[in-house]
């Protein structure tokens, strides 16, 4: 709290000093009224209780106090009234406010985000990943011979004759389905349900725990592909034949 100002505590002085005097004149039928009356009685008068009351009500919110009439049985019984507690000039209420820190308004809280920017925090992590496959491949090529093969021979058939490793999956398929079931319905229905995939997994999450049933659904058709690849890449060998690698050896060309 700060301390008050030198005027204001002069000007309160004042108005005391006003008050006290405008209540004397006041005080002096009382005094006579009473000391003419019976000593021992000292009930307050009628006329200083309804002073006491319209001091009450004349006050603005009970801030300047109100005028309180006391007895005072001692010395014949003479009643007085207190005086009223001083307002400030035109009968204001003088309120004394004290200097507090500016601040800001309005409360501003930073709500936590579940997205990124895409730079750097993607671009960066896909920059990193696009160089480590780069020095693998560069790797993978010093240590690894791939020279091309000799030109074909039309009059002679390889075999078996194998399709790339990408397409040995449809490959496989010929030799146990019909070739329009093989090449066209398979193939078809699979792709259907990938068109159709995001429109049956409508979850917003990124989390795997909240995506069953997505993952659930490429992990049976990625398996499905890589074991297919797998049979015809190393279990197939001359005629289309099943084989066992480790027994009639490796058909197999990168």
């Amino acid at each position: 709290m700060t301390e008050i100002p030198e005027h204001l505590r002069k000007r309160a002085e004042a108005a005391r000093q006003k008050a006290a005097s405008s209540s004397e004149p006041a005080d002096a039928p009382a005094s006579g009224g009473a000391e003419g009356g019976d000593a021992g009685d000292s009930r307050i008068p009628a006329h200083l209780l309804e002073r006491a009351k319209a001091a009450r009500s004349g006050s603005s919110g009970g801030d300047a106090g109100t005028a309180v009439a006391t007895a005072e049985p001692a010395g014949g019984g003479v009643a007085t009234a207190a005086p009223p507690v001083a307002a400030g000039p035109g009968g204001h209420t003088q309120r004394l406010l004290t200097v507090v820190k500016s601040g800001s308004i309005q409360d501003v809280k930073a709500m936590p985000q579940d997205k990124v920017h895409t730079w750097p925090h993607l671009l960066a992590v896909e920059f990193v990943a696009a160089l480590l496959c780069t020095a693998f491949v560069l790797i993978f090529s010093i240590f690894v011979n791939a020279p091309l093969l000799t030109l074909a021979n039309p009059n002679q058939t390889p075999n078996p004759s194998k399709a790339p490793w990408y397409f040995l999956g449809l490959q496989e398929l010929l030799t146990m389905f019909h070739p329009m079931v093989a090449g066209v319905t398979i193939p078809g229905m699979g792709l259907f349900a990938l068109i159709l995939a995001p429109y049956t997994d409508r979850n917003p999450s990124n989390k795997p725990e909240d995506r069953k049933f997505a993952i659930s659904l490429f992990t049976v058709f990625l398996m499905f592909w890589a074991v297919l690849v797998m049979i015809g890449s190393f279990f197939r060998g001359p005629g289309q034949n099943f084989v066992f690698p480790w027994a009639d050896g490796l058909f197999f060309e990168l």
